[in-house]
């Protein structure tokens, strides 16, 4: 009797061992491999995406596209977007989202202005007010948020409309023209300061964008307060159980937020020249478009801020390349979209590698 119990064991035991030898295998099929290598490396998908967007123009257009001048226009095109994308990429890494940044933007440049020529203030004193202020939006946001546990959508909704209004009033609708700033600060254009390298053109406002985003990667990646970030995104009440302080990881992610879209300001400043406070209206969806594209999940806990650059970068491709073939602007809405589906399915299908 006791033989026929081993012999039984016996044979349970090879059926696991076999069993387990077999989704081993079936994990390490090319399919498997590549899911788990995206979801190591979520930037992946958009780098490859921009690489082949450049390559087709490239081949289509040929010189008139692919050129040291035009990739570096490309770059110039979508700095504000970039900067406020990397405000926006924090933000949804907690798994929030903030549809403010473009209001707090505008304002920051606002303030800068209006300090400047109205009150009469040192321009570098007026920067710094105007940065403080994108700040004191941003802690507005976050202690809503961590503290009074309300929803980010909601609460920045409200943000958004409150800050727009306010800047509405404060400015009179009144714009700060080129001229006057070209004359008397041109510190506020700082961010437009061109210079070129082998032909192609750069500006301050460029550099500043790509050394953000590069900052910032290192950040995340490389100390507690990054790996913090990540860890509420992806489950904030075991972050909490692990000794992670999730109302002031929320309350710096925001007021972090709050600065890098007062930074935008200043560039947005450079950019068109003028203080203007109906510029830069679509910046929230704009940077919403960018993050998705880049593959930062918007359930939190995942994502390259890489990937919001490379994201950014897909969009002003597409918008350039389109515009240089001579084809209707509405081609560029629709290849955007489908982009931004497309990515959000495949981050749906990179996320079951953790399920």
């Amino acid at each position: 009797m006791s033989g026929n119990a081993d012999d039984f064991e016996a044979i349970v035991k090879s059926k696991n061992t076999e069993a387990v030898a077999a989704f081993a295998a079936h994990k390490k099929g090319f399919i498997p491999r590549l899911q788990h290598a995206l979801h190591v490396q979520p930037a992946l998908v958009p780098l490859f995406v921009l690489l082949a967007s450049i390559t087709v123009f490239g081949l289509l257009l040929g010189s008139k596209f692919f050129s040291p001048f035009a990739l570096t226009l490309i770059l110039q095109q979508v700095q504000i977007v970039g900067i406020v994308a990397a405000a926006q990429s924090l933000v949804i890494m907690t798994a929030g989202i903030d549809l403010s940044v473009g209001a707090i933007m505008v304002l920051s440049s606002v303030v800068m202005g209006q300090f400047t020529f109205r009150y009469g203030m040192p321009v570098e004193i007026a920067i710094v007010c105007g940065l403080l202020v994108g700040m004191f939006c941003g802690f507005i946001n976050g202690w809503l948020i961590a503290v009074m546990k309300l929803p980010p959508f909601i609460v920045t909704l409200g943000m958004w409309q409150i800050v727009l209004a306010t800047n509405f009033l404060y400015s009179a609708n009144e714009t700060i023209r080129a001229q006057e700033i070209e004359a008397n600060a041109p510190l506020l254009q700082l961010f437009a300061t061109k210079f070129t390298v082998g032909g192609a053109v750069f500006t301050v406002g460029v550099v500043f964008m790509v050394a953000l985003m590069l900052f910032l990667a290192y950040v995340l990646k490389q100390t507690a307060w990054g790996r913090h970030v990540y860890a509420v995104g992806d489950d904030p009440e075991a972050a909490q159980l692990s000794g992670v302080n999730v109302k002031g990881v929320l309350i710096s992610v925001y007021v972090l937020s709050g600065l890098i879209c007062a930074f935008a300001g200043w560039a947005l400043i450079g950019r068109i020249g003028s203080v203007s406070p109906t510029s830069g209206q679509l910046a929230n969806i704009e940077s919403i478009t960018a993050v998705v594209i880049g593959g930062i999940s918007l359930f939190g806990g995942r994502g390259s801020i890489l990937g919001a650059l490379f994201g950014a970068l897909i969009v002003g491709v597409f918008t350039l390349g389109l515009r240089l073939a001579g084809a209707d602007a509405q081609w560029t809405f629709l290849l955007i979209g489908a982009l931004i589906i497309g990515a959000v399915a495949v981050d749906q299908w990179i996320r079951k590698v953790s399920a």
